[in-house]
């Protein structure tokens, strides 16, 4: 049992300096919280924010497979992606389908799961693949580089936008305010208003508007976006996500403007930060372990399977999901009350030693990988698993088949207790014989 060393700092999830320690060291106090019993941690209490006492941590892997599939005691409702509750007035661009239970999330869910199924995704396959060779064209001429910005959130974040309907032109600003949306508390997207007094969180009250600001304009934004591209769509629908989503009929009833932007925001975020991140790792993995990048490299096709999975379960791109306890219930012995707040923490599952054997150990070759990195099972199980999984596959097999020797240094994290991203990550590789001989050449290509 790996365990913190003796004089490492204490515990607190909910404290942001624990989320800026060493991955190793924070993988160290998840293996040392999966050998207690559920642990209770409070949340700081930050003006103009509803006041909430905390929450439990579930960090086994059979804790959150259990919790997943019991909806009906471990509710979405009201919100599953922060600790506490927002402000009722951002709630009408944040709260969606994910932050619903049955039968509306499944009635919803039903109709966006349409451009999601294998029968679609296949038809996908040529333009993700068009998309990849077209990306890696361009680093190819730009040369060593940030790989986040100029590779890894690209092909996540067009696939999405193309799916709704979104413009080329306003791709570049989609990232920019997913950005601001998932990295709500980081420095750099918000401005630095967080103090510690005695270990405790401060954070003024014009910090606290300038955040909320930021964030509820990023919101308010893509809503904008949303309803343009939504009553277009109404009156001409073009078969795409955004034409099934504003003209679905759910039982008599459709969606409203602001159900719809909430939705599209959803999707819009979670289409590009599990894979943009997984595809960042990816290439950080691979190149900290190069007898595994020898190893895929070696008979690629038979195990970039294996190695997508494992990449999810090493990196886990999404930290944690909240539920909200509906009644009293005993779960491992412990009994949970109505109205407790529980957050599964995804990356703690990934590596549960009862579950994975030798969890440190990043091997592509582990079978059987019954990870939760694109959530546990059950209703809220990640709707675009499958389509993350393709362009994963597609981006690595174009990035290692054309630039064999591309490596990854020192990322720039993120600081988030609900994202493991990276927002930048230089790389480096050697440019192809055809495009050295054309750039001594003075031609192009």
């Amino acid at each position: 049992m790996r365990r913190p060393p003796a004089d490492a700092a204490p515990i607190d999830l909910s404290d942001l300096r624990f989320w800026a320690r060493p991955p190793q060291e924070r993988a160290a106090a998840f293996a040392d919280l999966r050998s207690r019993e559920p642990q209770f941690f409070e949340l700081p209490q930050l003006p103009f924010m509803p006041q909430s006492t905390g929450y439990w941590a579930i960090v086994r892997h059979s804790d959150i497979t259990q919790i997943s599939r019991l909806p009906e005691v471990f509710s979405s409702e009201p919100s599953a992606t922060a600790p506490s509750d927002m402000p009722g007035w951002m709630n009408k661009y944040f709260n969606s389908m994910i932050d619903m239970d049955d039968p509306r999330h499944a009635k919803i869910r039903r109709i966006v799961s349409r451009a999601f199924t294998p029968k679609v995704l296949a038809k996908t396959e040529d333009d993700i693949a068009a998309r990849a060779t077209r990306i890696v064209d361009e680093l190819i001429r730009t040369g060593p580089c940030d790989f986040v910005s100029q590779v890894a959130a690209r092909l996540p974040t067009e696939v999405i936008c193309d799916m709704l309907g979104i413009p080329a032109g306003h791709h570049r600003r989609v990232i920019e305010l997913t950005n601001v949306i998932v990295g709500y508390s980081d420095p750099e997207y918000v401005g630095d208003g967080l103090r510690y007094v005695d270990g405790q969180a401060r954070i003024g009250r014009l910090a606290t508007v300038r955040l909320l600001g930021r964030v509820a304009r990023a919101g308010w934004e893509l809503h904008r976006l949303a309803a343009r591209i939504g009553r277009e769509r109404r009156v001409r629908p073009t078969g795409d996500l955004t034409s099934l989503l504003v003209n679905a009929n759910l039982d008599g009833e459709r969606l409203s403007p602001r159900e719809f932007g909430a939705f599209f925001l959803l999707l819009v975020v979670a289409g590009n930060e599990t894979t943009r991140n997984a595809i960042a790792h990816g290439l950080k993995l691979l190149t900290d372990h190069p007898d595994q990048r020898e190893l895929l490299l070696a008979d690629f096709d038979a195990r970039i399977g294996g190695a997508v999975e494992e990449i999810v379960r090493y990196c886990t791109p999404v930290i944690f999901m909240r539920r909200n306890v509906t009644r009293d219930y005993e779960l491992g012995g412990h009994v949970f009350r109505k109205g407790d707040k529980v957050n599964l923490f995804y990356g703690s599952a990934n590596r549960d030693e009862a579950v994975f054997p030798d969890p440190d150990v990043f091997d592509i070759t582990r079978s059987p990988n019954p990870h939760v990195g694109f959530g546990g099972p059950g209703p809220h199980f990640c709707l675009g698993a499958n389509l993350a999984r393709r362009e994963i596959t597609v981006m690595l097999r174009e990035l290692l088949t054309r630039l064999p020797d591309i490596t990854a240094g020192e990322p720039d994290r993120l600081l988030s207790g609900f994202i493991n991203g990276y927002k930048r990550l230089p790389c480096t590789f050697t440019p192809p014989n055809d495009v050295t001989a054309a750039a001594s050449a003075g031609t192009k290509p």
